[in-house]
């Protein structure tokens, strides 16, 4: 009778603590995305040994995703990309950023390409991801561990939390049952980790798709901005097409 008793209180203990669980459905979430450059260019031959050895072994710098209950934008902070011993060919300033409309299943992308800032949409990627039993706690939120392969061969892992119900995280990886407050691309050397959660619970009117720059909405804009990504190729050995748009809608590394 006692451990039936025990067993009551236990099931409404349980059924108590979910009931007061809040779900966010919207705020702020600041990442910080950390580059081993030290490894990433190691075989790197365009760089000199002496510049190798001048080079911080970390690069890392700040990202907000804000979301409400149908987008999300993602873009480095202002005044806060730029970490220790800010290497010679990385600009100071980022104006990389995604929009995405998890309704529509479509996003928006603001990309520069050698000095150019350029509009391109784009519809969600989706990937098969396997969900793992591991967990750990991430800015306060327990997170389950799931992975997924991008690019064919290179492994993503991910810790994504259910008490975020928006299906979205950095640098624009989705499609996990809830945010991804982790997430490691190991083959890159980069890492992407919640630090700042900012719940408000409230929609947050300011999110709107990135307009400042170039549209490539028909062909000869798409065109102008393939040739001034490819203009340094080898001309003898043209890439395909195909291979050329993967890797400019590709991540924000």
């Amino acid at each position: 009778m006692k451990n039936a008793f025990l067993t009551l209180m236990m099931i409404l203990t349980v059924a108590l603590l979910k009931a007061q669980t809040v779900f966010i459905q919207s705020a702020k979430i600041t990442f910080e995305k950390k580059v081993n450059q030290k490894q990433r260019f190691a075989d790197n031959d365009w760089i000199s040994d002496d510049a190798k050895d001048k080079m911080s072994k970390y690069r890392t710098s700040n990202w907000e995703y804000n979301f409400n209950d149908s987008v999300s934008i993602y873009r480095a902070k202002a005044k806060e990309t730029v970490s220790d011993n800010q290497f010679f060919f990385l600009s100071d300033e980022n104006t990389n950023e995604i929009f995405t409309n998890f309704g529509q299943k479509t996003r928006v992308l603001r990309k520069p390409i050698h000095g150019e800032d350029f509009i391109l949409k784009d519809t969600i990627p989706h990937l098969k991801w396997k969900i793992m039993h591991d967990v750990r706690k991430i800015a306060g939120y327990e997170c389950r561990k799931a992975i997924a392969v991008i690019n064919d061969t290179v492994s993503v892992v991910a810790f994504y939390t259910d008490e975020i119900l928006l299906r979205g995280g950095p640098e624009g990886f989705t499609g996990l049952p809830g945010m991804i407050l982790g997430l490691a691309i190991p083959r890159y050397y980069t890492t992407w980790f919640a630090t700042k959660i900012e719940a408000k619970n409230v929609p947050i009117l300011a999110i709107a798709a990135p307009t400042k720059g170039k549209r490539t909405d028909n062909e000869k804009d798409f065109k102008k901005m393939i040739d001034l990504y490819t203009r340094y190729d080898d001309k003898k050995n043209p890439r395909k097409i195909e291979d050329i748009k993967k890797e400019i809608y590709n991540l924000i590394l």
